[in-house]
This record gives C-alpha cells, structure tokens and sequence, in this order.
C-alpha cells in the first residue's frame, strides 16, 4: 500500500501566462534540522511570483516549481533543533529569498527563524499578506536608510504592496511622508497617514519634491534615476529592482551628491517580530484587494500582473 502524504500545490512545467499554473499533488515535505513543517492557511502574492511565473532564467532557474514566499499557517511538525515552536502554534513569515519559494501549496517547510508568532489579532489571511512587503519596507527603511523621526520620505506606488506598508512605518517611525498615487488612490494613501499625496501622472516629482531624505523606489532603473533629484544633498534613494541600469544609478548619484542602494529582502526573524509586534499595536495592516483559493492562482496572478490592484492579493488554503 502506497503510504506517502501527498498534498495540493500550485505548479507550473514551463514559463509564461497565467495558465501555466496547474493544480497538481506532490509528496508532502518533511520538516529538516532547524525546520517547521507548516500547514499553510493562507499565502500572499507579490509581483515577484509573477516575473518568475512568465520570465525564464530568473533566480529559481527553469521550473518545475512552486511559488509563493509568504505564509500564514499552523506548525504541523518541528525538525530538531528547533526550539521556538511547537506543533499547533500559529506562526506566519517570509520563506528565505530568494531560492525558498514554496507556499503556494497545503503545507511548506521552512527554516524555524523565518516565521514569527502569529498575532491573534490578525486572521490568516491578513497575516499572510503582510511578510514579503513588510519586510522589503522594513529592510529598506530602518535597516538600510536608517530612517529617523521628522526625517522626509517619498515612497513611490505607497498603494502598492510594498508601498501602502512603508507608509504605516515610516509614520510609525514619526517620519514626514510624501506618497506617489493615481488620483483616485490618493484617499486611501492618505487613511494610512501619508501627509501628502502626489498623483505621479500629472505632476513632475523630481520639481515638487526637492528635499526627501529618503527616496523608496520599485520602479526600476529609468525611474529611480530620476527620483533621485527629489534627494537633499546626502539623502538615500532605495531602489528594489535589479536590473542592468544599476552602474549607471550609482554614477548619477554620485553627479548629484546623493546616495543610491539597490535591496533584496531577505529571510528575517528579527524583522518579523518587528512586523508581528506593529500589526499587533494596530500600528501596521495590509489592505486586501482581493482572496482567490489555491487552485484560482491562476486568476489571482492574471489580476496582479495589471498593476492596478490597491494592497495585496492572497490565496486561501482549505
């Protein structure tokens, strides 16, 4: 008798549209040494699960494989070693980035200091939307620009994933924070603290913003180039895309008396806690556009991929 577990997960045998996304079983993974086994209740989507789903040669290689980085769940088994948690604590966390994609499937196994206390506060579903964000936010703003109270922060897309989050944290780090949005977005950014709105398709950011200490960018090369000139002299533009536009970034920084980095979230217990402890204060909550179950990732991603979506996209485990 066939005794291996089996489990649902999300797939794909090659690259390209959202319809290269199958619902398939694979074996149920076993947890290693330092490792949780987590049954996955609910799994975030960010805009890199899409470039990995449709572009060939990006950091998982060729598929097959199983996307998704965030996850909100309850630990079914612990590998030795590990000592934080115990089977039936619930636990949420961003797997290591970026070679430990993974949730996107009933269970995941992933290095024990990945995760953090779930907040009771938050069901699944908000818990699992907030690790991969929050965490770029967080490692961009206070680990990397050392972002400090009064200081001015212009975080661009603050509707976005990434950027409706940096929002709450930079106010929550008594920051002054000026965010890019469409017009009809400018309502929302402004409920999550921003204290100015710009609509970036009529106005010219880089005149009107002429003394950020901090520039948070995820639009890529051309576009942080410009930003940029939206720095006081020794100010810091964050960029969260690499691409081949970085030596030039760095050389017009250099031209404008500026600074520039280019930042890949990383795997963060310690910045987990942080996230754990700010959306337990209320302090920090990611905005839903939208639940899909596991086997509609495939509409899930097509919705995502237009870039107009407000917040997060989460799918659901049953």
């Amino acid at each position: 008798m066939n005794d291996i577990l089996t489990m649902r997960a999300i797939s794909q045998n090659v690259t390209g549209a959202p319809d290269v996304l199958k619902e398939i079983r694979l074996p149920r993974p076993a947890p290693g040494l330092s490792e949780l086994l987590v049954r996955v209740h609910a799994a975030g989507l960010n805009p890199t699960d899409w470039k990995h789903r449709a572009l060939p040669g990006l950091f998982l290689g060729e598929p097959p494989f199983v996307l998704g980085w965030d996850v909100s769940g309850v630990v079914e088994s612990a590998g030795p070693g590990v000592t934080l948690f115990k089977p039936g604590d619930a636990v949420f966390g961003m797997l290591p980035y970026p070679h430990g994609a993974g949730s996107h499937a009933e269970y995941v196994t992933g290095p024990a200091r990945a995760f953090a206390p779930k907040p009771a506060a938050l069901d699944h579903v908000q818990a699992g939307a907030l690790p991969l964000a929050a965490l770029t936010a967080w490692q961009a703003l206070v680990d990397t620009a050392r972002l400090e109270p009064g200081q001015r922060v212009l975080v661009h897309a603050a509707a976005g994933g990434v950027g409706h989050l940096a929002v709450q944290i930079a106010k929550a780090r008594g920051a002054y924070v000026i965010g890019t949005a469409s017009a009809p977005k400018h309502g929302f950014v402004r409920s999550l603290g921003a204290d100015e709105v710009l609509d970036y398709r009529t106005t010219d950011l880089a005149e009107t913003v002429r003394d950020a200490d901090v520039v948070l960018d995820a639009q890529g090369s051309e576009h942080a180039t410009r930003s940029l000139r939206s720095l006081r002299p020794g100010g810091l533009l964050v960029s969260l895309r690499l691409d081949g536009g970085m030596s030039a970034l760095a050389e017009e920084a250099a031209r404008l008396g500026v600074r520039a980095e280019v930042m890949l979230v990383e795997a963060d217990h310690a910045g987990m806690t942080v996230v754990a402890g700010l959306a337990a204060e209320g302090r920090l909550r990611a905005e839903i556009a939208g639940t899909f179950e596991l086997a509609d990732a495939a509409k899930a991603h097509a919705l995502g991929e237009t870039g107009h979506t407000t917040g997060k996209l989460v799918l659901t485990v049953q």
